[in-house]
């Protein structure tokens, strides 16, 4: 059985997502990084970064979003949540992914968790919105992230749209798109359950 480490409401999100529509045997097990669990020696021990999702495994931990969402897209392809017989079409969505992890989350992570005021803040929010207006105008398909079908990009945009509606600057008209893939995906059975297992609730 698969264990997935995650934060409620964190981006591990997008992992517990995956594997909940992937039908995977799994289970979860909470770390709370307000009391520092995730730098106890037995969390290190699974993750030296010391941050969620961590996913164990038979052969061991994988981490980071990215890497688990593709793992279990690959180990699961009677879901069909990736497009692993096209090593291009796989490789434009990680890098749709990749361009969550390495823009979109940094710069929401600064300007929600980094406690910034004045002007800092407000370089923050304009750095958020560029970011997220590029998934807006170039890089989301229709109707799902990729295109015609549903993948594990749908689930990790959703994490941050989630944050985005729930800081209130995801505008409806600025982001129409997002707004309506949002209310898709948490639309979802398969997110219906996992927000409800994380004790969260759609925005």
């Amino acid at each position: 059985m698969l264990k997935l480490y995650y934060s409620p409401g964190a981006c591990a999100l997008a992992s517990h997502i995956a594997l909940e529509e992937a039908g995977a045997d799994y289970e979860i097990q909470a770390v709370n990084l307000r009391a520092g669990e995730q730098k106890t020696p037995e969390f290190l021990a699974i993750n030296p970064a010391g941050s969620t999702p961590a996913l164990m495994t038979d052969r061991g931990p994988l981490t980071q979003n990215l890497v688990i969402m593709g793992y279990v897209a690959q180990t699961h392809p009677d879901a069909k949540l990736a497009p692993n017989d096209d090593s291009y079409a796989f490789g434009r969505m990680q890098a749709f992914n990749g361009y969550l992890a390495s823009s979109v989350h940094p710069a929401m992570g600064q300007l929600l968790y980094a406690g910034l005021e004045g002007e800092a803040r407000d370089a923050a929010l304009k750095t958020t919105l560029i970011k997220l207006g590029v998934v807006e105008d170039s890089l989301l398909g229709s109707p799902w992230a990729m295109g015609t079908d549903y993948t594990v990009a749908d689930g990790y945009l959703s994490v941050f749209t989630r944050w985005a509606r729930q800081a209130g600057i995801l505008d409806e008209t600025r982001f129409a798109r997002l707004n309506d893939h949002l209310d898709r995906v948490q639309a979802r059975p398969a997110v219906q359950r996992v927000l409800a297992a994380e004790g969260l609730q759609a925005v």
